[in-house]
């Protein structure tokens, strides 16, 4: 069998009633006769849409030939022998010791957990949050206008922040990880289209049941899953017998010098208040990019914490007919296509990058708010992608250097402004009208509810003007906006690049920059603005602590998250190995059933 790559094909020849035009695309493509061709697999396609007058899919498939057929690819096609993906060989660990806890069950901590689980090493994963189906309930509450629930949310709950998104599965990154994620979500119930799209999705909708299912699969395999169980504060021995924040006495036996292990940690159940301190000398920090208290403790804990980049902005809304014709032209609304997407980026004239981000097709901006009186948005599509907008993050570059002194955490600090400022704006307030008084509560005399969002048309934020309701863009926002100038929301030099950029980015997307189109604010959790340091072993200067994922730094989506947490978990499992003589055997995370009691040992894997 032979893989052909760059392969051209007709929009017409991805539908799938159309197997045997799709058939003799291939054939042509690869100068062969249609019935040399016996058997045909697609691994990957794409669209080529830079030609708005040749709109055409791109795809690599596996194809078995008749033999004696010698193919005579066409010009940019490339032929070589096709080599079906490795599966994920995980070694079998008997679990002697104490188990791993995997603190956040967003995609690393669930990945990794079940990595855990299926080495055979029972770990514990403990969620702040609800499980997905009350998680589901509880947000729909709010969006109607209950109020809000700090423990589950969109940020916190099982599934992560990314099970209300687009369920985007794109990544920069590269790793042979990636197969492996995308395997386990199929698994778990996800579309078998992700394995093949070059911009694989699953869609909130979907995604719900994908996340319930990889917690079953990591309970069959011998874990725990733990809800509304928040991390209290680590149990530490070793290391500086002064050390705030630790949860514990801190038994001093290695000196000033000495190494901090983790030995325990203090769970608090977040519905009666009860507190457990759980012996573990194991902890995978997986907590996402919201758990702001999290990394308080950690810092105090006296975990090495870092500012780094991160970026806020606004969310952008336009109608989807204007995405997909600016991006396919007069092959808008073919039903290979579905609804356009995008990803733009620019930079400013100091240099500060402006680009999209969490592009979201046919979907709708949400109500992304986990703390008392501040707001915040996000943006989510179902797996149809089938709503009247598009929507966007529209983000500007903040370096460590635009925050004040040299406190690690100065950029959490930053962002709790941002959202405290969008939640007083879309009241009706200014941040001095409400000196003095609780922003979340009734009695500062708003004329607006609670969890208005600020918005404004592109036209009145370029004009500087008092702004009035879009006339194209029903903004979907679910708790209401209020038209207001963002400029009172956000800082000067982010409102700036904003209004720079937007002409350039019109002239990248037509339309961008549209008068109608509606920005939404504020947009401040698109990734971490810290980083919890970790070494080449994964652990933090704490000895038994593992940052994982996006809260952590060293992620920016679900599949990036994902790799990690299979990363880390390798990471956990060889170290145990080096530990003990305890016979191991080989699983795959996508289907492997826990096995005891045999013996082997994983040659891939080197072990």
């Amino acid at each position: 069998m032979i893989q052909a790559s760059n392969v051209p094909v007709s929009l017409d020849a991805l539908l799938p009633e159309n197997e045997s035009l799709f058939r003799r695309e291939i054939a042509r493509a690869l100068g062969v006769k249609v019935g040399a061709v016996t058997e045909v697999k697609l691994l990957k396609r794409s669209i080529d849409a830079r030609k708005k007058s040749n709109v055409h899919g791109v795809v690599t498939a596996a194809v078995e030939l008749a033999e004696g057929a010698a193919p005579q690819p066409a010009k940019g096609v490339t032929v070589r022998a096709y080599e079906s993906p490795e599966p994920l060989s995980i070694p079998r660990v008997e679990p002697i010791g104490l188990r791993p806890v995997v603190v956040g069950a967003g995609p690393a901590g669930l990945f990794c957990a079940l990595y855990l689980a299926r080495a055979g090493l029972r770990p514990l994963v403990v969620e702040r949050g609800a499980s997905v189906d009350e998680r589901v309930e509880i947000v729909e509450a709010f969006n109607a206008g209950a109020p809000l629930d700090t423990r589950t949310n969109i940020q916190f709950g099982e599934g992560g922040a990314g099970t209300f998104s687009d369920g985007k599965l794109n990544t920069g990154i590269k790793s042979p990880h990636i197969r492996h994620v995308l395997e386990a979500f199929v698994e778990a119930g996800a579309p078998e289209d992700i394995l093949v799209d070059a911009k694989p999705h699953i869609g909130t909708d979907l995604l719900v049941g994908v996340v319930r299912n990889l917690r079953r699969a990591i309970e069959e395999a011998g874990g725990e899953v733990r809800f509304l169980t928040r991390l209290d504060g680590l149990v530490l021995e070793g290391g500086a017998a002064d050390r705030p924040g630790v949860a514990d006495a801190v038994d001093e036996v290695g000196g000033e010098d000495g190494e901090a292990r983790v030995t325990a940690v203090r769970l608090v159940d977040e519905r009666t208040g009860a507190a457990e301190v759980f012996a573990t000398d194991c902890v995978v920090l997986a907590c996402g990019h919201s758990a702001r208290d999290t990394f308080q403790m950690v810092c105090e804990a006296g975990a090495d914490m870092a500012r780094k980049p991160f970026a806020v902005g606004v969310r952008i809304e336009h109608p989807q007919a204007l995405v997909n014709e600016a991006q396919y032209g007069p092959a808008a609304g073919h039903a290979a296509l579905g609804a356009a997407d995008y990803k733009l980026a620019v930079k400013t004239d100091d240099g500060r990058g402006v680009y999209s981000f969490c592009m979201c097709p046919g979907g709708e901006v949400v109500a992304a708010a986990s703390e008392e009186g501040l707001l915040c948005v996000n943006g989510m599509s179902r797996h149809a992608r089938a709503g009247t907008n598009a929507n966007a993050a529209l983000l500007v570059e903040v370096r460590p250097d635009d925050l004040p002194g040299d406190d690690p955490l100065e950029g959490v600090a930053f962002q709790r402004q941002l959202e405290r400022d969008a939640y007083l704006l879309g009241r009706g307030l200014m941040a001095d009208d409400a000196e003095g008084a609780d922003a979340s509560s009734e009695s500062v005399g708003a004329l607006c509810p609670p969890y208005t969002a600020p918005a404004q048309t592109v036209g009145g934020f370029l004009a500087k003007a008092a702004d009035v309701p879009s006339a194209t863009v029903a903004p979907t926002y679910p708790r209401g906006v209020a038209w207001r100038d963002l400029r009172d929301c956000l800082p000067p030099f982010v409102a700036d690049a904003l209004a720079e950029a937007l002409p350039t980015l019109n002239r990248k997307l037509h339309g961008f920059s549209d008068a109608g189109a509606v920005m939404t604010a504020v947009e401040a959790r698109s990734s971490s603005p810290v980083r919890i340091v970790r070494d080449d072993r994964f652990q933090s200067n704490i000895g038994g602590l593992y940052p994982c994922g996006e809260g952590a730094g060293y992620a920016g989506g679900i599949t990036s998250a994902a790799v990690d947490g299979l990363r880390v978990a390798e990471a956990i499992v060889t170290e145990r190995l080096s530990e003990t003589a305890a016979p191991v055997i080989c699983e795959g995370i996508a289907s492997a059933q826990p096995v005891s009691g045999e013996t082997a040992f994983c040659e891939k894997e080197g072990r």
